[in-house]
């Protein structure tokens, strides 16, 4: 969703408070965030929307993402709230930040996350801010899951955890700790990959008893 933009010499609208969604994409080993132009203003703008009185912040949340992709994130956290007088689209002088992950789809508001200089100063820090959360909370939560299609490579998956981490992952290792994470499933099916051999397809299926959603343990890679 689009919104209005704001003039750079108008002031921030006192004890307006916007929710800003930084949705995070993966694709070819690169990360993508949703951003959408500015109407009769050059610029990028995150999707956002204004709290009705009464209104919880997760579900104006979840609200904003369904109103941007036609659906909800498979994974969503708030990340913080920023407030200063930098420009915001909304003329907030106060916006609640969340995280959200989802597959990779169709749509020409997918940018790499380092090309989206051309949203505002106080967006662009969410952005950074919420893929901070998301390498921070790896560990703890089974977010590499969320970027990937519900059948999957174990390449694709480790991909995935190395696009994130911004570092490459020994094979063996990895491959060691998601065994011992209890996470993953083999489907029983095989995808080609060009002239090698048939890889097989996992998908996330985590042990019953664990009671804690968490992720594969980065100390073991």
């Amino acid at each position: 969703m689009s919104g209005r933009s704001a003039s750079p010499s108008r002031p921030a609208r006192t004890g307006v408070v916007s929710v800003d969604l930084v949705l995070v994409t993966y694709r070819d080993r690169e990360l993508h965030v949703y951003a959408e132009p500015v109407k009769k203003a050059r610029g990028l703008t995150l999707p956002w929307g204004i709290p009705a009185k009464g209104d919880a912040l997760d579900g104006v949340a979840v609200r904003i993402a369904r109103r941007a992709m036609g659906s909800v994130p498979k994974w969503m956290e708030q990340v913080g709230a920023f407030a200063d007088r930098s420009m915001h689209p909304a003329e907030s002088n106060l916006s609640v930040c969340y995280a959200g992950v989802m597959p990779w789809t169709d749509s020409e508001f997918w940018r790499e996350h380092h090309a989206v200089s051309a949203l505002g100063e106080r967006q662009r820090r969410m952005v950074t801010a919420s893929l901070a959360t998301i390498r921070t909370q790896l560990e703890q939560a089974p977010i590499a899951f969320s970027f990937l299609d519900r059948d999957f490579t174990l390449s694709e998956l480790q991909q995935t955890y190395e696009t994130v981490l911004a570092r490459r992952l020994h094979k063996a290792r990895f491959r060691r700790a998601l065994q011992a994470a209890f996470l993953v499933e083999p489907t029983g099916n095989w995808r080609s990959e060009g002239r090698g051999r048939p890889a097989q397809l996992y998908r996330y299926a985590p042990r019953k008893r664990k009671r804690v959603r968490r992720g594969v343990r980065l100390d073991l890679l």
